[in-house]
């Protein structure tokens, strides 16, 4: 290189104006990325204080507390209504807000960093319009080929959001039917009565029964002979209903004294009365046990019984020939008096002989 390029190059650099390019691109690069730090922190403090007050879950008047307004908890409300302890109703909120706050999080996230950087490339002077073509375009294979995958998401966080079902709940998702293990935006984990695990994609869950949620109904249809009146059941029931409430367990499980609905059916040999008990969640199965031991208890002490099916028999004999004799009817509760199959083979077997002794004595 000679002495004038080198003079020239020095010359360049010297009238280079590096307060326009500070204020150019850099700036503007600048500016963005700040920008973008403080739109994301903004709008997840908005996220937060959502989260918190979902999971708070207070109402209150607008009035002041001298017009005899005060504030309630809505935790303390749903109590009452469900007779849920209001640890569980707060675990489950908190829950629910933790779960919708950290994909409504990571959502804000992606998008504020996807639009930075694309406004950090126009500052440079990129052309982005070929970017966001392949974005479009790659965007519609993505969807179409992982719509399975969206729907999941959709799915998992609407039935987050509306509080379809919680851990610990026993749930019936149709051919999966146990308690709930783990809650996620993508799938659900139930764990039935044999002990599998079952991996339930949101989005094929076209319908839910909780078996758990607000208040359960312990339904008992128990068949009473004819011989037990229908006061005779009642003053049962009342003495199961004292007895149970006897036992701090049951008292807490039962929110109301058992309901006789009535006769469900009828038959020749009894009648099927339905029962139903008012329990808090999960506990309907443990008041059933109770309640039909107590129901035997009671029977036994006033000389009742559970009604007896009858039950017909088809009796068959095979002959010598191999074929089938007609069949013999029986009723189990009054047992024919005709001769068993054992009597009837040893009676032929006994006659044989005396056949064959008289031919021979004709002859």
């Amino acid at each position: 290189m000679t002495s004038d390029a080198i003079d020239n190059t020095v010359q360049n650099a010297s009238e280079f104006d590096w307060a326009t390019f500070l204020l150019g691109a850099p700036l503007k690069i600048a500016v963005i990325i700040i920008g973008a730090i403080v739109v994301n922190l903004v709008i997840r403090l908005f996220i937060r204080r959502f989260t918190a007050a979902v999971a708070k879950g207070t109402v209150g008047s607008e009035k002041a507390e001298g017009a005899g307004r005060t504030k309630f908890s809505a935790t303390a409300l749903e109590a009452q209504r469900t007779g849920i302890d209001e640890q569980t109703i707060k675990e489950r909120r908190a829950q629910r807000a933790k779960t919708v706050g950290r994909m409504l999080s990571s959502v804000t996230t992606i998008l504020v960093s996807v639009i930075a950087v694309l406004m950090i490339l126009d500052a440079l002077s990129f052309n982005i319009a070929p970017i966001l073509a392949s974005a479009g375009i790659a965007g519609v294979a993505i969807a179409f080929g992982a719509q399975e995958l969206v729907r999941d998401y959709l799915s998992g966080f609407f039935i987050v959001i509306e509080d379809q079902y919680g851990i610990g709940d026993t749930v019936d998702l149709g051919e999966a039917v146990g308690e709930v293990e783990d809650v996620g935006l993508r799938r659900t984990q139930i764990r039935d009565l044999t002990g599998t695990l079952w991996h339930v994609r949101n989005g094929e869950i076209l319908r839910v029964g909780n078996l758990s949620q607000g208040w359960a109904r312990a339904v008992l249809d128990i068949p009473i002979d004819y011989q037990t009146s229908m006061d005779e059941y009642r003053e049962m029931t009342e003495e199961i209903t004292r007895s149970l409430r006897k036992d701090p367990e049951l008292s807490k499980a039962m929110l109301e004294d058992p309901e006789i609905a009535g006769v469900q059916s009828l038959s020749g040999s009894h009648r099927v009365i339905r029962t139903m008990v008012k329990t808090k969640p999960n506990l309907q199965w443990m008041v059933e046990r109770a309640f039909r031991a107590e129901l035997m208890t009671q029977l036994a002490k006033r000389g009742g019984q559970i009604g007896m099916v009858q039950e017909t028999v088809l009796r068959t004999l095979p002959t010598k020939e191999g074929t089938v004799a007609p069949a013999v009817a029986t009723d189990s509760e009054n047992p024919s008096p005709l001769p068993s199959d054992q009597e009837i083979r040893s009676t032929v077997q006994e006659d044989s002989p005396s056949e064959g002794s008289s031919d021979d004595a004709d002859s």
